[in-house]
Formats: C-alpha cells, sequence, structure tokens
C-alpha cells in the first residue's frame, strides 16, 4: 500500500538481521475483502492519558470552553434584531467579516466532541446554550444566516457547518431541539442555495461557495431525521462528473483545484459509498490518496501551497520554498487528511492510511502554534527557509473551526475495531475500552512516542478472553522491529502493515514493541531530489535560528543527541552549533524544514 515496506510473509525477531522488503506500490482498484476492515470507536471509549497530543487537546478544550456565548452569539442575534450583549468578534465571524458566524457549527460540534470523551458536562451545557441561543434567533422565517446579504453568507459553507455542529449536539450531547432544528435550517437555507452541485471557481473568482462538501453531513442530518430533502440534495450534490469519476479512473483532476475543499468532498465520496453502496467512491478516495502521496505533499504530510494543488513533475512544490509562506492550510487541511485516513483505514483494513494519518498528527496538526483568546489562530504553515509560525492576519478564519474539531478527533485516529479484536494506529499515552465475546476489555497505553522508539500496552480484561491484537508498523522503518509478550521476544507474522497477536489474553499481558528511528531524507519533489527534509523515524526535523537563506543539510551521521533535551539534536563545526528538533516542538523560534543535500546548492 501507499509508502508502506512489506513485511509480510516472514517473521521477525529482535536483533534480526533480515532486511527489511521495501517498495511503495501505486494504489489499485481492487475488492475490500470485509474480513479486513476497520471500524471507529465511538467518542467516549477513548481516552488520551499524557503526552504531546494530550497536552494539546487539553489547552484547546479550556480555550473553547472559555469562550463567551454572548459573543458567540452577538452576530445571530444583532441580525434577527434581538438584544446583544457581549464584545463583538470581528475578524471573518463578525458582521462586516468575511463571512459572519461562519463557524458557530464547528465550535458546537468540537465541544460536543471533547465533551462526550471526557464526560465533561460545562461542554454539554455550553453546546445546548449555543443551539438555543441559535434558535431564538432564527424566527417565523427560519432564518439561518448572520448577513445582511447573500453575497455575503457563503450559504452552503456556512449550512454545511450549522448542520454538523446540530448532529453532533444532538448525538454527543443529547440536546433533543438540535435534531429538531436540522429540518428548520435545511428550509431556512434553500431560498439561498443551488439545486444542483458546482465546483469551486479559484480564490477569488465567483462563485466562492461550496456544495460540493455538504453531502456527508446532508446523508447524516437525512439519517438522523428521515426528511428525504437531505437525502436528495446530497445526491444532487456529489460532484461525480467533473470530480469523483475521473478520480475512479485513476485521471488526476487535482491540479489548480482548491486544495483543502477538495480533499474534504473525498469525505461525501466515502458517506456516498456507505449509502449508495458504490465501488467508485472508493476507488475515487485510493486515488486521490495516492495522487497526494505521490505528487501534492510535503514532507510534513501537507499539501496546497497558495491554498491550490500543484502541476505534478514540474518542480512547482521546489519552487513554492521561494514563492510563497503559505504552503499548507493547517488546521483545514489536516482536518481533512485525518478524515479521508480514517475512511480508508476502515474500508480497506490497508495500515499504510495509518501511516499517513500519523504523518500529518505529528508534523501538521500538532505544530499549529496555540490559538488566544482574542482570535487569533493559526492558518498556513510555512516551509520555506527561516520560517517562523504564527497566525493569521485576521481574526477568527475558517481555520479556528476545523482545528478544534481535528484535535477533539485525536481520540478517533488511534484505536480501530476490527472484526475480532483491536487495530492499534498510533502510539501515544491513551486508553481505550469495549466489550469482547461478553468481557470488558481495557488497553492502556503508556509510551514516549514519538521522540521515543518503544510503546507498551496493557490488557486488562474481565475474564480470559481470545482476540487479535493489530499493531501498526510503520512504512518509515529500515530495521525491524522488536516485539515482547509478557517480556518474551515474540516472532509475528505481518500482513498489509500490521503485526498480529491472536491469543488468549489473561489480565495483566503487556505487549512492548520497539520501532527503532534512524534519519532519513525526504526529497521536495522527483525533479528536485537535492532538495530534502529531515526525518527521524515519523518526526519532520528542522534547524532551529538558521542562518537566513537557507544552509546545507550537515551530514547526518554528524548530529548528537543533547541529553537534556529529548529530540533535540546539534552538530557542532567551525564554532558554531546548529540544532535540529522535530517542527511540532519548534515555538516561536525560526526555522527550516528544507536543506539542500551533500553536493547540492542552498535553498
Amino acid at each position: 500500500m501507499p509508502g508502506h515496506k512489506d513485511f509480510s510473509r516472514r517473521h521477525f525477531l529482535a536483533g534480526a538481521a533480515a532486511a527489511v522488503a521495501s517498495g511503495a506500490l501505486r494504489a489499485e482498484t481492487r475488492p475490500v475483502n470485509t474480513a479486513d476492515t476497520l471500524h471507529e470507536f465511538d467518542y467516549g471509549a477513548v481516552r488520551l492519558t499524557g503526552g504531546p497530543l494530550q497536552e494539546q487537546y487539553d489547552r484547546l478544550h479550556a480555550s473553547y470552553l472559555a469562550l463567551d456565548n454572548d459573543r458567540l452569539l452577538k452576530v445571530y442575534r444583532e441580525h434577527a434584531g434581538l438584544p446583544a450583549p457581549g464584545a463583538p468578534m470581528g475578524g471573518w465571524y463578525g458582521p462586516d467579516g468575511f463571512v459572519p458566524g461562519h463557524s458557530l457549527g464547528q465550535y458546537i460540534s468540537g465541544l460536543a466532541r471533547i465533551g462526550k470523551t471526557t464526560a465533561d458536562a460545562s461542554c454539554h451545557d455550553k453546546v445546548r446554550a449555543l443551539v438555543e441561543g441559535f434558535a431564538a434567533t432564527m424566527g417565523p422565517r427560519d432564518q439561518v444566516f448572520a448577513a445582511p446579504n447573500a453575497e455575503k453568507i457563503w450559504p452552503c459553507y456556512v449550512l454545511d457547518k450549522h448542520l454538523i455542529g446540530l448532529i453532533d449536539a444532538y448525538r454527543l450531547s443529547g440536546v433533543a431541539q438540535a435534531r429538531e432544528l436540522l429540518p428548520r435550517v435545511f428550509r431556512g437555507a434553500v431560498p439561498y442555495i443551488p439545486e444542483r452541485g458546482h465546483d469551486r471557481v479559484g480564490r477569488k473568482d465567483p462563485p466562492y461557495d461550496e456544495p460540493y462538501i455538504m453531502p456527508e453531513n446532508l446523508f447524516s442530518a437525512w439519517e438522523l431525521t428521515g426528511d428525504r430533502a437531505f437525502y436528495n440534495r446530497a445526491i444532487a450534490y456529489l460532484l461525480d462528473r467533473e470530480y469523483f469519476d475521473p478520480l475512479s479512473r485513476n485521471e488526476d483532476v487535482l491540479p489548480g483545484r482548491h486544495a483543502y475543499s477538495h480533499v474534504m468532498a473525498l469525505s461525501s465520496a466515502a458517506k456516498a459509498r456507505l449509502v449508495l453502496g458504490e465501488s467508485r467512491y472508493l476507488d475515487a478516495m485510493r486515488n486521490a490518496w495516492e495522487f497526494l502521496r505521490s505528487e501534492q505533499q510535503y514532507a510534513s504530510g501537507g499539501w496546497g501551497p497558495n491554498e491550490a494543488f500543484v502541476e505534478p513533475h514540474k518542480g512547482q512544490l521546489y519552487e513554492s520554498l521561494r514563492t510563497t509562506e503559505d504552503h499548507f492550510e493547517t488546521p483545514c487541511g489536516s482536518y481533512a487528511a485525518t478524515r479521508l485516513a480514517r475512511y480508508l483505514l476502515c474500508a480497506t483494513g490497508d495500515a499504510g492510511y495509518g501511516d499517513g494519518l500519523e504523518r500529518v498528527i505529528f508534523n501538521a496538526l500538532l505544530t499549529v502554534k496555540e490559538p488566544d483568546s482574542g482570535g487569533d489562530y493559526p492558518y498556513y504553515s510555512s516551509y520555506n527557509a527561516a520560517a517562523r509560525k504564527g497566525y493569521y492576519p485576521q481574526k477568527w478564519p475558517c481555520c479556528s473551526g476545523t482545528l478544534v474539531q481535528g484535535v477533539a478527533d485525536y481520540v478517533r485516529d488511534i484505536y480501530f475495531r476490527t472484526n475480532d479484536g483491536l487495530a492499534v494506529v498510533l502510539y501515544t499515552p491513551s486508553q481505550v475500552r469495549w466489550s469482547e465475546q461478553g468481557a470488558s476489555v481495557t488497553v492502556t497505553q503508556q509510551t514516549g512516542y514519538p521522540l521515543a522508539e518503544r510503546t507498551t500496552l496493557r490488557i486488562d480484561c474481565s475474564a480470559q478472553t481470545t482476540f487479535s491484537l493489530k499493531l501498526r508498523i510503520p512504512g518509515w522503518l529500515d530495521r525491524p522491529p522488536k516485539l515482547l509478550v509478557n517480556g518474551r521476544l515474540t516472532p509475528v507474522e505481518t500482513r498489509r502493515g500490521w503485526a498480529v497477536l491472536r491469543r488468549q489474553w489473561t489480565g495483566g499481558d503487556t505487549v512492548e514493541l520497539e520501532l527503532p528511528q534512524n534519519f532519513h531524507t525526504e526529497p521536495i519533489d522527483g525533479q528536485h531530489r537535492d532538495t530534502a527534509a529531515l526525518l527521524r523515524g515519523p518526526l519532520v526535523c528542522v534547524e532551529i535560528n538558521p542562518v537566513r537563506g537557507g544552509s546545507a543539510l550537515v551530514p547526518i551521521g554528524t548530529l548528537r543527541r543533547i541529553p537534556e533535551a529529548p529530540g533535540f539534536y546539534c552538530e557542532q563545526k567551525s564554532g558554531r552549533t546548529r540544532v535540529y528538533l522535530p517542527l511540532c516542538c519548534v515555538r516561536n523560534e525560526t526555522y527550516t524544514t528544507y536543506f539542500a543535500t551533500p553536493d547540492s546548492q542552498p535553498v
């Protein structure tokens, strides 16, 4: 599978000298073996227990919970002619903003997901208050937009966010009113939205709106309410002829299209496959993933300089290092990428998609600058020389909505149910609970990964239980992993990127997996293989406070650990110390991501 080195049909042991066969295979159309399919856990079954993902999760939990309800509802109340206390939001969200009130539904959605996961009643209370406050502004005409004129509302773009907010408020926070509002919100939007879908035309040329991203949530609203109007509009908005059908035929139609929204649209293809049962949508998703992975992607897992897909094989990713600082629309793009990866993991059971999930989480979503309480939010990641993490120039941009949704979904990225057990995709401190053959099972993971190489899983169960435990073996490995069960080295056959342990488990059993991490480089594109990013294991490593203008990469063999700073490495030469650390560890320093490799010219 894409980007996966194959350990199948062999056994590995700790210290084995056997070479790991490699070779990335292009995505191909093939039937899905339903025995390999995976299933997502519900919110609440998994919780984070430590590590960098939990640290970011907890900070955003507190940040979004602290948003003032009156401020969030102010633009809707003002438009409805109601008393509107609270300070104005400003930025994109305010009455004179780009899309007034655009992200309310996403804030509701993210808080509902966090509340369900953490059992935090204050999240559910806030979700209920925001739904009730929004409902009070709709009036007898079901007014659902906060802008004074149709040109400012991006109706499909905002309606899509309203839908997911209400869906999650009902399903996760138990707000019964949210389900009742779904048909009203749709009816209120109908006069402003097209009857059939159309593609987005660039960033600046109208029409700006994005009906083709909507079918996923329209189908979900239909499932929740039984209202056929949602189903019919979902069908009408599927971008089959222009997008999904060519992709299903392995035609690359990505170049020039808006990056985030066209990856997000693939979630609608995934939902259409589940609802309609048509395999072409899975073919489209597989092929799009491979185009992204092989022709559009930076080492971070991001794509879309200036929010547009590049023409492949023309060196345009390399050129973007010189021409822009806007390389990846990170919270939005990461949210779209992780959703696509989860859909493909579930549909195919192929661990290669877990590699992509790991890459974009640890090197993109986890790396963003923390938002502040005044509406400053991260937007773009920059991979040019001497870059610095920053905020978007305008407050409350689109990424303020996808940031909370994407981070709230960390708990859905770690573990998956298989037909006979559990699959572990991400290695991070966490815990999952489920029932297996009538027994209650808890798996607790302790690890310092991704800075450390080892993870330990403890299995606790109410009775001895037989099930399969599948562990993702990353495609970046260049040495065999090491596996121990209850302290004993254990040979395990791997299949499609998974190490599989099937046995009768007893409470207190442990599984230890060691994934050796070496430095390696990854070229920016096929036309400039002498310009590359430095990675150690799954992490992109950057040079901090570099000489402006970029520099040649030091010989990898000269890098030495800094003992008091895990994950930090240095090279000292000619009186100057050069320091390299994971991009996710950078705060306010300048950093360089791409380097001239030996015998090449600096970027």
